[in-house]
């Protein structure tokens, strides 16, 4: 099985990489469009602001790759918000793949703005993806932007409101927390896409 890591320039692709070497799999790093498009899987690590990840994929000419792809994909923290239609970041067209708008924590008392640290992961509805995950699973987070609640809402978090924590639409994937710092639960839903 081939998985490439899309490099779009996010500072978790070494963490996301060594997460993966941990499962057993060597994933290569390429922005090739040729060997993106021959890979099994592919996942789009993230983190950082959409104007300018967006920028990246733009610059390495693979926003319209990324959209005909037909293997699955999964997106990691900002990599997920990127598979989204737009986000308020900066007032970004984002890849369009999932029909959702990314938006900002409102702050509030008592609210942090980044969301950062661990919280639980509440299924949604049954999907692959979440096999295994059992009530009071936590993950962990590090973002100011979410993705609204929708049908494809795999899995919800709770920060000031339900937002979703693991999304999936047609042959697209999304975990807004960061699974390759959320120890088994994370690992476990890393093998779970693996297995798609």
């Amino acid at each position: 099985m081939s998985i490439v890591l899309v490099d779009a320039g996010g500072t978790n692709i070494g963490s996301v990489r060594y997460a993966l070497q941990r499962l057993g799999v060597d994933a290569a790093l390429s922005a090739d469009a040729a060997g993106i498009r021959a890979a099994d899987k592919v996942i789009l690590p993230g983190v950082g602001a959409a104007g300018p990840g967006m920028a990246r994929l733009r610059e390495l000419g693979l926003v319209e790759l990324l959209r005909s792809l037909t293997q699955p994909v999964l997106g990691v923290c900002l990599g997920m918000q990127l598979l989204c239609a737009h986000s308020e970041e900066g007032d970004t067209e984002c890849l369009g793949l999932v029909p959702a708008s990314v938006r900002r924590f409102v702050e509030a008392p008592g609210l942090r703005v980044p969301h950062m640290g661990w919280n639980t992961l509440v299924a949604r509805r049954p999907h692959p993806l979440l096999t295994g995950l059992v009530e009071g699973d936590q993950a962990y987070f590090v973002h100011s932007y979410a993705v609204p609640l929708g049908d494809y809402s795999l899995a919800s978090t709770d920060y000031a409101g339900a937002f979703s924590a693991v999304i999936a639409r047609d042959n697209f994937h999304g975990m807004q927390f960061h699974p390759e710092r959320s120890a088994a639960v994370g690992a476990k839903l890393l093998q779970n896409f693996l297995e798609l």
